[in-house]
C-alpha cells in the first residue's frame, strides 16, 4: 500500500544527514553500525539517543564508545530520557528497546509493559517529528509495538511505522545458501509473512536462487518442512541459549538494512520483508502490522501482489496471522489501541 499526497521523504542523501534517533540499549551494537555506514557524501551525523531514565548512565558508556570509535561522519552524539526532545525533528526512529519478557511473565504482562512504552513513544512522536517521520520498531514484540505506536500517533500515517522481520529475512536467506551450497548474494525474493515470532513463515515457494525458483532448486521438501522453516522460526531463541543474549549485531543490521532499503530502494524485480500496516492484502485484516513481501523507494512501500500461496503456505500464514489478531486484542483490552 503506497502513499499519497504525503511529504515527500527524505532522498538517499537526506537519510544521510537527516536526524536519526534511536532508543535504549540496543545502540550500544546499532548505534556503531549507523554511524560507520559508508555513503557518498560522508555525511555528518549527531544522533539522538533516548532510554530510560535509570540506564542513562548505561547510555554514557554507549556515548564514550561511538566517540572512541573516531568515526569520520559523527560530529556528537545527544542523549537522553525525554522523548519529546529526543524526537523533535526525527525524520527516522528506530525504535530499537523494548521491556524483555522475563522468568513467570505472562504473554498479557510483556504486552502490558510495551503497551505503554510505545503508546508514550508514537505519542512523542506525532508531537515532535518532522512531517515526514518513517519509524521502525525492532523492540519485541516488534509486530504489534509498532501497531500500539502508530495508533498513538494522530497525525502521522499509519504506512510510516513499520516493523523489523528484515533479521528473519536474512536468516532465512543464509540457511537457504548454505543448502543450496551458492553465494548468498545470489539468494533472492525471499518473503517472511506474519508475525516476528515462532510463527512466522519464511517462503521458499516464491524465492529464487540464481533467478531459479528456490524450492525447485533445493528439491528437498522434508528439509523445507522439517529444517528450514522451523530453523529460521526459532533461530532468535537458539541465538539467546547459545550467547545467554537476544541477538544484537545481525539485528542492528537489518535494521540499518531496513531503513537504507526503504529509501534506496529494492533492486527491479525483487523484493524484500517488512512488518507493514496491511490494507487486506492476502486476506490480512487490514490495520494488522504484518511481515510481506514489499518493494521499496525513497521512503515509500507497496505490497507485492499476486503471489500464488499454496494451502500449505497459507496454513502456515493464517497461523501467524491468528496470533497478530490475538496480540491486537489483548492490547485493545488494555486500553493502548482504542
Amino acid at each position: 500500500m503506497g502513499e499519497t499526497g504525503l511529504s515527500p521523504p527524505p532522498h538517499r542523501s537526506d537519510f544521510a544527514s537527516g536526524r536519526c534517533v534511536g532508543t535504549a540499549q540496543g545502540w550500544a551494537s546499532s548505534a556503531p553500525v549507523l554511524v560507520g555506514h559508508r555513503v557518498q557524501d560522508r555525511a555528518q551525523r549527531h544522533p539522538p539517543l533516548l532510554e530510560v531514565s535509570g540506564a542513562v548512565k548505561v547510555l554514557e558508556g554507549v556515548a564514550m564508545e561511538l566517540e572512541d570509535c573516531a568515526f569520520p561522519t559523527l560530529c556528537g552524539v545527544e542523549i537522553g530520557d525525554g522523548a519529546n526532545h529526543i524526537f523533535d525533528g526525527a525524520n527516522v526512529a528506530m525504535l530499537v528497546g523494548a521491556s524483555p519478557r522475563t522468568k513467570g511473565m505472562e504473554r498479557s504482562d510483556l504486552l502490558g509493559a510495551n503497551g505503554a512504552i510505545f503508546a508514550a513513544q508514537g505519542q512523542a512522536l506525532a508531537a515532535n517529528a518532522a512531517s515526514d517521520l518513517r519509524v521502525v520498531v525492532t523492540g519485541n514484540p516488534a509486530n504489534t509495538n509498532a501497531y500500539i505506536a502508530y495508533h498513538n500517533a494522530p497525525g502521522v500515517p499509519a504506512e510510516r511505522f513499520t516493523a523489523l522481520t528484515r533479521l528473519d529475512h536474512n536468516r532465512a536467506l543464509h540457511q537457504l545458501a548454505v543448502k543450496a551450497k551458492r553465494p548468498v548474494g545470489e539468494v533472492t525474493n525471499m518473503t517472511i509473512w506474519g508475525n516476528h515470532s515462532s510463527t512466522q513463515y519464511p517462503d521458499v515457494f516464491n524465492a529464487r536462487i540464481n533467478g531459479e525458483n528456490a524450492a525447485c532448486w533445493v528439491g528437498d521438501d522434508a528439509w523445507i518442512n522439517f529444517e528450514f522453516i522451523p530453523t529460521v522460526a526459532k533461530r532468535g531463541a537458539a541465538v539467546i541459549a547459545a550467547r545467554g543474549a537476544s541477538s544484537a549485531a545481525s539485528a542492528a543490521d537489518a535494521t540499518i538494512k531496513h531503513v537504507r532499503d526503504w529509501f534506496a530502494g529494492t533492486p527491479a524485480g525483487g523484493w524484500t520483508s517488512m512488518g507493514v500496516v496491511s490494507d487486506g492484502s492476502y486476506d490480512v485484516p487490514a490495520g494488522l502490522v504484518s511481515s510481506f513481501p514489499v518493494t521499496t523507494s525513497k521512503g515509500d512501500w507497496k505490497i507485492v501482489q499476486d503471489l500464488p500461496i499454496s494451502a500449505f503456505a497459507r496454513h502456515f500464514i493464517q497461523t501467524s496471522v491468528s496470533e497478530l489478531v490475538s496480540e491486537a486484542e489483548a492490547v485493545k483490552e488494555l486500553g493502548f489501541v482504542k
